[in-house]
């Protein structure tokens, strides 16, 4: 595996790849590798002939009070776990390279970044399709690997690659999970041990909100608010956000029909966390 840290060396290790023929998989990240990122590069890596990772910390993504300084970093123990994964390339670039001069250019995602997560991190968004937009020119791969625990994210990447012409699929997989259920997450390792025996609270709330749609509930209302109280029930967590949102056009609905997705926020002592389920209503 090869580690790169400039875009034209990237480009050209890329380039050597194609004139073999190769089709080329990406997975963009911000490093300090669980399972979920692995299991993204085993799909590429078991899909395409050379997968790129890139290990980058966006600035641009983090609002002013939010954790970039303490965000955790480990470029040893992440190379391993890419090497073994069978990554071709692990591209970890700085802030200087990937932004030369001060942003005169980012793109707006619309109404998409002001609900769910973008309500609460203003320009988290312009961030995101930012520094995807300039990795995917860089990198110029035939797919793009997200997860799902990132749903709104993977949402907004999708509309970003329509809407920009970039000839990339994007495949969006499931969420990794701990044995008790908890969403894995590079922050989670901000959870003190009294804060993460509780955080397994979020997924138990979400299974009890699609089992309640099952037995016949399409009050988004109810839904909503049956999830928050198991959440605080449980946890005594602060919450962002708890909404339904409708698949086709992502938009938060008041009644559940079709494919809705169940989304939280929940603050559990100083960390965020988020996870989602997909329910299907026929």
């Amino acid at each position: 595996m090869k580690v790169i840290k400039t875009i034209g060396a990237l480009r050209a290790a890329v380039a050597a790849h194609r004139r073999r023929g190769h089709a080329v998989g990406f997975v963009p990240t911000m490093g300090y590798f669980h399972q979920g990122h692995v299991s993204l590069m085993k799909a590429s890596v078991k899909a395409h002939d050379t997968t790129v990772v890139s290990l980058f910390v966006n600035p641009t993504q983090f609002g002013p009070a939010e954790d970039l300084a303490r965000y955790p970093r480990d470029l040893k123990r992440d190379t391993a776990q890419a090497r073994a994964a069978g990554v071709d390339i692990l591209f970890v670039p700085t802030v200087e390279e990937m932004y030369p001069c001060p942003a005169a250019v980012s793109i707006e995602v619309g109404s998409m970044g002001d609900i769910l997560c973008g309500a609460a991190r203003p320009g988290h968004f312009r961030g995101v399709a930012t520094v995807v937009a300039k990795l995917l020119n860089i990198v110029q791969p035939d797919a793009m690997y997200l997860g799902q625990k990132d749903a709104q994210q993977a949402e907004v990447l999708k509309r970003v690659v329509m809407a920009l012409d970039f000839p990339v699929r994007i495949k969006v997989c499931p969420t990794c999970r701990e044995q008790d259920g908890l969403a894995m997450s590079s922050r989670n390792l901000y959870l003190s041990p009294a804060e993460r025996a509780k955080a397994p609270a979020i997924y138990l709330a979400l299974c009890q909100g699609a089992k309640r749609i099952a037995d016949g509930e399409r009050d988004a209302s109810k839904i909503n608010s049956l999830i928050k109280k198991l959440i605080c029930d449980g946890t005594g967590a602060s919450i962002d956000y708890v909404s339904c949102v409708g698949l086709d056009g992502f938009r938060i609905v008041r009644r559940i029909e079709g494919d809705t997705l169940m989304a939280v926020a929940a603050r559990i002592g100083s960390t965020r966390l988020i996870d989602n389920i997909v329910v299907k209503v026929r």
